[in-house]
């Protein structure tokens, strides 16, 4: 195909509804292009991305944007729709410091409706969002764009069970990229949903219940009987008529990838004024042959080669290490069990499954961490060993399951805590600033922050086989850090290393690595400075309290939110103790940090090793 340039000629979205059919097709493939050629070079959600070009130029050409409104599921599918809203010129810094998030943000846009970043919540904020036109007397609709692995989560029906029957101009669109239809099957499916979304079908459907309504005696008969014989034949062709059972009316399934046919169908739902839930099938990583193949390796992916689809090499990471530890653990135990709530692939779990899948020891339970949570809590009281990989900022999901089912009756559960802290490209939905602080809230949890790969092996074996109750091991994005001189080689719960100081600095996890380069610089300007390495974090070490107290002044640093956080919980026990030396605590105040990378975040946070030896030297007195 040649090489078009509309993207930079036409205003958007208004002139989307100038374009003929062709016109459209060339402005998806441009579309794909600068996705892909983009996101070779930043990283970011491709696959998801590519299968809903458009669907998204559909949307745009039949809705009023921004007084009609789109919200999107996670944000994984909005791509598209920031190119068609302004934010072309900065589209390749996106997920870069100074950029476009990768999600929708309405502070960067007012064609973003509402924040995403985690699944399973367009439905309810796109209801509120409707029932607040509907209360002011705004007839405009509003849109939300779900992704059928949003799904899995049980928020998107409790959403559904409330909105169905309210009347609001809300449609729900479900983009089903896994639904497989039999050709003959489908050309069926694709008849009748031309069928049910032509104006002249709707009219003739309305005017043919009415006239049955004012047949005598029999009229409502007549009219229950061709409705049941409409919902027998939809069950026998989709499966499920759940949606309109929900109050919602169904069109679908339709081709996501027809725009003149996604056009109409939008169409016939805006006229409807009502409840509308619209079924469309599209290809997850349309266009670009290596993510069709393999949708879910190019789903959130890192640089690549455009060429060969090649992925840039990945070095070993916390997440492998686990994974591998697990697999060697659950080796030698058949009580090792692991849940993943859609993420397998990211915590590392991959080899995990591949072994022990068969053996009915792995479960992917979805986008459902309370559940996920509770399901463990179900597996240790029946006697199995559960160990829940999960990403910090989506564990907080599950807090009340955490107190409730498993902390109150003290389950032997074991939470691997992916991603904590600062995590950079994916901005403040992903952060996982939290885990520490609410985790040490949870009486009888016992938290490991591992600072290298052997402190994490080490804290696998302990929070399995040395540790009642509810215990979490929280580590990083990515590698391990450098130290040098390397640090001792036997893993401890924690590590007091002496400089000759006055001064003790105290920290936990990768933050550490940060703590000791600063130090290793201080000692060679003649400041030295005395550490105490954290593995253990709740509930606090008592030695490390009495320790502490031998110092005149003490820092406490911390990659995570300040209020109520390790830091606090330490110093508070060392005043409780009749410490009365010089305390201080350097942590994140915002923890609501948008996409930059770790590197730019630790830096603004105060967190890195250069602002430390400063803030550090600046206690000599």
């Amino acid at each position: 195909m040649a090489n078009f340039n509309l993207l930079h000629t036409l205003k958007f979205p208004q002139d989307l509804r100038k374009l003929n059919e062709e016109q459209q097709k060339n402005l998806c493939w441009e579309i794909r292009q600068r996705l892909i050629r983009t996101l070779s070079s930043t990283g970011g959600h491709l696959a998801s991305n590519l299968g809903a070009v458009e669907l998204t130029v559909a949307l745009h050409t039949v809705f009023d944007l921004p007084q009609d409104q789109i919200v999107w599921d996670v944000g994984h599918q909005s791509y598209t729709h920031k190119l068609l809203t302004g934010r072309l010129k900065n589209f390749s810094k996106i997920r870069q410091e100074g950029g476009i998030s990768g999600f929708p943000r309405p502070s960067e846009s007012e064609y973003d409706a509402f924040i995403g970043g985690h699944a399973s919540t367009s439905v309810s904020a796109a209801y509120g969002l409707a029932k607040a036109k509907t209360l002011t007397g705004d007839r405009h609709h509003v849109i939300a764009v779900v992704g059928d692995g949003a799904f899995t989560g049980g928020m998107v029906y409790e959403a559904l069970n409330n909105a169905g029957r309210s009347g609001d101009r809300l449609i729900v669109v479900l983009n089903d990229n896994h639904m497989s239809i039999s050709e003959s099957v489908g050309s069926l499916a694709r008849y009748l949903a031309e069928k049910r979304t032509t104006q002249g079908y709707a009219q003739l459907k309305d005017t043919v219940e009415q006239a049955l309504l004012k047949i005598p005696l029999v009229g409502n008969t007549a009219r229950d009987m061709i409705y049941n014989s409409k919902a027998l034949l939809r069950q026998t062709i989709y499966h499920s008529n759940m949606f309109e059972d929900f109050g919602f009316d169904y069109l679908g399934p339709v081709d996501g990838h027809d725009i003149p046919l996604l056009v109409q169908t939008f169409r016939r739902a805006k006229a409807l004024e009502k409840p509308v839930l619209v079924h469309i099938n599209t290809i997850k990583g349309k266009g670009y042959p290596y993510a069709e193949k393999n949708p879910s390796t190019f789903h959130g992916v890192g640089k690549f080669d455009y060429e060969s689809g090649e992925l840039k090499p990945s070095s070993e990471n916390f997440s492998s290490v686990f994974g591998q530890e697990l697999v060697r653990l659950a080796q030698e135990d058949d009580r090792i069990c692991a849940i993943t709530a859609a993420m397998q692939g990211g915590t590392g779990l991959d080899g995990f499954a591949k072994q022990f899948e068969p053996k009915n020891r792995f479960f992917d339970v979805g986008i459902a961490e309370e559940h996920a949570v509770t399901f463990a809590c179900g597996l240790a009281a029946g006697g199995m060993l559960p160990v829940f990989a999960v990403y910090s900022t989506f564990l907080q999901r599950g807090f009340d399951q955490l107190i409730h089912d498993a902390a109150i009756e003290q389950q032997h559960v074991l939470l691997a805590v992916d991603r904590a802290g600062l995590v950079g490209d994916d901005g403040e939905t992903h952060q996982g600033m939290f885990d520490a602080a609410f985790l040490s809230q949870i009486p009888g949890t016992t938290v490991y922050s591992p600072a290298t790969f052997a402190d994490l092996r080490y804290a696998m074996q302990k929070a399995l086989y040395e540790t009642d109750g509810l215990v979490a091991v929280r580590y990083p994005r990515g590698g391990e850090p450098t130290f040098s001189p390397k640090l001792p080689e036997e893993p401890a719960e924690w590590l007091h290393l002496k400089y000759g100081g006055e001064t003790l600095v105290i920290s936990y996890g990768r933050e550490f690595g940060e703590v000791y380069r600063a130090a290793q610089s201080l000692a060679e300007r003649g400041k030295p400075v005395d550490l105490l390495k954290l593995h253990r974090i709740a509930p606090l070490p008592e030695a490390c309290i009495a320790l502490a107290k031998r110092y005149r002044t003490i820092l406490f640093v911390e990659e995570g939110i300040r209020s109520g956080g390790i830091g606090e919980h330490f110093l508070s026990r060392l005043s409780d103790a009749g410490y009365i030396g010089r305390m201080t605590i350097q942590a994140v105040e915002n923890p609501f940090l948008p996409q930059m990378s770790v590197a730019s975040a630790l830096h603004r946070c105060g967190l890195d090793s250069d602002t430390l030896e400063e803030q550090i030297a600046a206690l000599y007195f």
